[in-house]
């Protein structure tokens, strides 16, 4: 079954980040990825970028709006995405507790629909 696991972190506490306490962050989520990869559990991941590049589209009586930034000012923001394959929630449990975000903020684990 696949899962997305959606990454929640702080983006003020990540840019205060030291650089190398930031590298070290990046080649981890490197590594587990490569990880991932070879035991055939990542289908696809990404990060983003910060919310100031962010556009929410609403689409109200036939009329499209936008406005710049996320739609809900939060303590912590969507930061990147690790689409993965799982048997289960536990098993998709286990995997997001090891992505570094888990320490930085949150990963929310959610099953996809499989659309038929």
């Amino acid at each position: 079954m696949k899962y997305v696991c959606l990454c929640y972190e702080e983006e003020k506490k990540l840019k205060a980040m030291p650089k190398s306490e930031w590298d070290d962050i990046v080649r981890e989520t490197y590594a587990y990825n490569e990880e991932l990869h070879k035991n055939g559990r990542l289908i696809t991941s990404q990060a983003l970028q910060p919310t100031e590049n962010a556009t929410t589209v609403r689409v109200r009586n036939g009329k499209v709006s936008t406005t710049d930034g996320p739609f809900a000012e939060t303590k912590e923001q969507l930061g990147g995405f690790f689409l993965i394959e799982a048997r289960d929630l536990n098993e998709a449990i286990q995997v997001a507790s090891r992505l570094s975000g888990a320490r930085l903020g949150c990963i929310e684990v959610r099953p996809t629909m499989e659309l038929s």
